[in-house]
């Protein structure tokens, strides 16, 4: 799909809800102006359409890149081009998408949360996982993936000794931002927005079970591929 200004606000943002972070950094009205030509919404806020447009489907071609790289078979590359992917691809997108979300989030709550109690508790529960995750990406890039780096290098067993406890300590975290990731979805009703619901309640849904998507896979690429070859090394 390319994007095009004539092409309505809201249809972008339905086809493809991470425009909302495009449009939010902008000041563009994809709620209650959604049914605008992006051409005019753009004219209101004196953005030339071209830039903005070939920005967009940057982005688009981004998150295709992401989907496709999911059908490598990860088993049988040299860690440090693993460990590429799960940074340049996972690690990048939660530190752009957690505070863009957490607008979100905390925006829904501020208007909708009186009728509905549940966006309180989601707002609490995001922020944790945010907080566990952010500080959990810190501590692979600083402390797991440089070891695993050495041990591609060295293939010395006591390298490998260093990462295999080092990575048992961080897949504890894992388990614990899974046990967050299903309670946000329970609380949420499987990410149902209501009849009341405006487009920043529905694209801030669909943008959290984009998160959990894109967190699945991450956590595949670390436990079941990345700790599971290097605890093989010992057999």
């Amino acid at each position: 799909m390319i994007f095009t200004a004539n092409q309505r606000v809201g249809e972008i943002v339905a086809a493809f809800p991470d425009a909302a972070n495009l449009f939010k950094a902008h000041g563009v009205d994809f709620c209650c102006g959604g049914g605008r030509p992006l051409a005019d919404a753009l004219a209101q806020k004196a953005i030339q359409p071209e830039p903005f447009v070939a920005q967009l489907n940057q982005a688009y071609a981004t998150a295709l890149q992401r989907a496709e790289a999911g059908q490598i078979d990860w088993r049988h590359v040299a860690y440090s081009a693993l460990i590429g992917q799960i940074v340049g691809m996972h690690h990048d997108y939660l530190r752009q998408e957690l505070p863009v979300l957490s607008s979100f989030v905390t925006k829904i709550a501020k208007v909708h949360g009186d009728r509905h109690p549940e966006l309180v508790t989601l707002h609490d529960q995001f922020h944790t996982l945010k907080a566990e995750l952010e500080s959990h990406l810190q501590d692979e890039e600083e402390r797991l993936f440089p070891l695993v780096r050495a041990y591609e290098r060295s293939r010395s067993p006591e390298d490998l000794a260093k990462a295999l406890a080092t990575l048992d300590e961080l897949e504890s975290e894992h388990e614990a931002a899974g046990d967050l990731l299903k309670a946000m979805r329970q609380v949420t009703g499987e990410y149902t927005v209501p009849a009341d619901g405006c487009r920043t309640y529905e694209i801030a849904y669909r943008k959290l079970e984009a998160l959990e998507s894109d967190m699945f896979t991450h956590v595949h690429l670390e436990n079941n591929i990345l700790f599971e070859r290097l605890r093989g090394e010992l057999r």
